[in-house]
């Protein structure tokens, strides 16, 4: 195998992988039986067939180097060094990211919900989780079995979120406990930085991959998601893989065509199995498929069907298994899913007009006339001015949001903490979404960042004058995302936990647009008459100076660890806990933190008492588990709050530091973090 070939190969291969496994695992979950044996036993054989549709045949070339990298000959002359290059730099980031990663299992923020939800798949296969209200003598009034991200609905608990990521992490969790769990992230973005190379490789060409497999890999974004489990890492690696598989398919006839086409499809329409706005993704690639089809190509049936078998497992899931998550969503759902329906019927229609012999024809010579016109010059202008609409956005808007919700409210309070620690404005109703563009520049820096916007302007005036069509899905998805992302990050807006909205697409986006920009700025001083030599150094210059501001905002975090040491304690705070324990909380940040790791890690029946409830409701609660023959513990967080229903007993202290918080400036710098866990087992009268 040469070196095109194994990177053509290896840079799609984790796509098709968690695709396979999602294409299992989510039918067992509906099915309530997600148990190892079924699950890997389906696994491989669908994992073969599925590389061996999607690797078989080797793409005919990836673009030539003469148009986009350091040398003149074609993917089969892909030296060594570029294919060793991006597995060293996939390898390094990966060991780097297994060493640090965190260990963030107490529900404070979501990667914590993650593991709590994978880790109820991996014990359980099935949902939703059971109240066990018997456990506590039945249901009382003083009681509520809910915490963030797990629901009570329909008496019984249902974890928030999607079930993709969860599936992906059930499969570490059967392999390594909770460190497979925990580890599954740094493997992720691993593949996703990989997945990234060969994207580079096959739109801009394949030595200019190690570029953007470094560019990427080196964003605090990207370390950041990938150090704690953050439903970015699937959806990032099924839609870069899922985008390079689309490219493959133009250089494949027949039936390979079509395998690939599907797949594509699929990889792509997945994502919403992870990412419920993964809908909003994936529209330009509908809209596509339905041009292929206009166009009679048959490849583009493959592609929506793949495309619509994988967002309608997603929506199956969504609305049978996470209602309640999808509820609370209802105010920016309502409005996707509009959209999501009005994208199909303008596809349909222009599908049809195209299919037409006199429409079609008419359509056909309007985009020749406009491609020969000021339109492709007037789109490359509008570009820029849109990126300097986004720059001078702060100056003339201050977006501010009124809450709606309890957790809106709680979101106002945490806003106004991180003001006040940074002698801010206080203000809780404030976003910050205007500053959108400026965390990008943050993570990825300024020349980063004008070289984007050069390579966007370059590309649209390119693809409206009819040229790069091989541009049109990534560059339509990439446009598409971006800007509503950059209108509405719709997301609590401290750092570096905002930055997880921009590493879904925005960031590799952009960095996809440097390096193609790169590479144009390359070409065209080649056409000057200098020399291979000095042209090749520029370009490595020029990179190495991208790199400068990137690796100034994330060196501190490059080597900080933090949210360590809580896997050990949860599991002494679990030893602590006896098998017929029925845990009553009667304090609320415990509550919020531990009610679902007790549950789900312990294994122990878990409540909480409602806010107000006297003492008298407690014993009541105790009672009631004395009559279900169990033992009652009370835990919070101080001794003074369980001293009055026994001997108070600490089972878990942790202390560690968590990633700091800024709103107005990139992220820097760590915050303590300390956690307690006291329990008192009430005598029996």
């Amino acid at each position: 195998m040469n070196a095109g070939r194994l990177l053509v190969r290896a840079t799609v291969a984790p796509a098709l992988l968690v695709l396979a496994w999602l294409a299992v695992a989510l039918p067992l979950l509906m099915a309530g039986v997600f148990r190892p044996a079924p699950a890997i036993a389906l696994f491989a054989p669908v994992a073969a067939v599925v590389l061996w549709f999607g690797l078989r045949y080797r793409p005919r070339g990836l673009p030539e180097a003469a148009r986009g990298s350091l040398s003149g000959r074609g993917a089969d002359a892909v030296p060594w060094w570029t294919t060793g290059s991006v597995l060293a730099i996939t390898v390094a980031f990966l060991v780097l990211q297994v060493v640090m990663v965190s260990e963030q299992i107490v529900v404070r923020r979501d990667p914590a919900s993650y593991v709590q939800f994978a880790t109820w798949l991996a014990e359980h296969g099935s949902l939703p989780i059971p109240r066990s209200a018997g456990a506590f003598g039945g249901p009382d009034a003083a009681l509520r079995f809910d915490s963030p991200a797990f629901y009570e609905d329909g008496g019984a608990i249902v974890p928030q979120f999607m079930a993709g990521m969860p599936l992906v992490l059930a499969l570490g969790g059967w392999l390594g406990g909770t460190h497979g769990i925990l580890l599954m992230a740094p493997l992720l973005g691993a593949c996703g930085v990989l997945a990234f190379a060969g994207l580079v490789a096959r739109l801009v060409g394949p030595r200019w991959a190690p570029a953007g497999a470094l560019l990427l890999a080196l964003t605090l974004p990207m370390l950041y998601v990938s150090r704690s489990t953050f439903s970015e890492l699937p959806a990032i690696v099924l839609l870069l893989g899922g985008l390079s598989l689309l490219d493959d398919v133009r250089r494949e006839k027949g039936r390979d065509a079509a395998a690939k086409a599907f797949l594509a499809g699929l990889a792509l329409g997945l994502i919403v199995l992870v990412r419920i706005d993964g809908l909003r993704d994936v529209l330009p690639v509908l809209a596509f498929a339905g041009l292929l089809v206009g166009l009679r190509r048959r490849t583009g049936y493959w592609l929506a069907g793949g495309l619509l078998l994988g967002a309608g497992a997603g929506l199956v899931e969504g609305f049978t298994m996470s209602r309640p998550y999808l509820r609370y969503l209802d105010s920016s759902l309502k409005p996707l899913l509009a959209i999501s329906a009005a994208v199909p019927a303008a596809t349909v229609a222009l599908t049809v007009l195209l299919r037409l012999d006199r429409t079609g024809t008419r359509l056909r010579r309007l985009g020749s006339a406009a491609a020969r016109g000021p339109l492709p010059g007037i789109a490359a202008g509008l570009t820029v001015l849109v990126m300097a609409g986004f720059a001078v956005r702060p100056l003339v808007q201050t977006v501010r949001r009124v809450p709606a919700t309890r957790d809106d409210e709680l979101n106002v309070r945490f806003i106004e903490m991180v003001q006040r620690i940074q002698h801010l404005p206080v203000d809780g109703t404030r976003q910050y979404s205007e500053l959108s563009l400026y965390w990008v520049a943050w993570y990825i820096g300024v020349p980063a960042l004008l070289f984007a916007t050069l390579g966007a302007a370059l590309l649209v005036r390119r693809l409206l004058s009819g040229r790069s069509p091989e541009w049109l899905p990534p560059y339509a998805m990439i446009a598409w995302t971006t800007t509503q992302v950059l209108i509405r990050p719709g997301i609590t807006p401290d750092h570096p936990w905002a930055s997880r909205r921009l590493i879904g697409l925005v960031i590799p986006g952009l960095l996809l647009f440097t390096v193609f920009a790169s590479a144009w700025t390359v070409r065209r001083v080649r056409r000057l008459g200098y020399g291979t030599k000095p042209v090749n150094c520029g370009a490595v210059a020029g990179v190495a100076l991208m790199l400068v501001p990137v690796v100034l905002t994330s060196g501190g975090f490059l080597v900080t660890r933090t949210e360590q040491h809580e896997v050990g304690a949860v599991r002494g705070m679990c030893g602590a806990l006896r098998p017929r324990s029925s845990v009553v909380v009667v304090e609320q940040s415990t509550a919020d933190r531990f009610l679902e790791v007790v549950r789900g890690m312990c294994g122990v029946p878990a409540a909480r008492v409602r806010g107000g409830a006297a003492p008298a409701d407690v014993a009541r609660v105790i009672a009631g588990v004395r009559r279900a023959g169990r033992q009652p513990v009370i835990m919070a967080a101080k001794p003074g709050q369980v001293a009055p229903y026994g001997t108070p007993e600490r089972v878990l202290h942790v202390r560690t530091r968590q990633d700091g918080r800024t709103l107005s400036r990139p992220p820097g710098g760590t915050w303590g973090l300390v956690m307690d866990v006291w329990i008192a087992r009430p005598s029996a009268p």
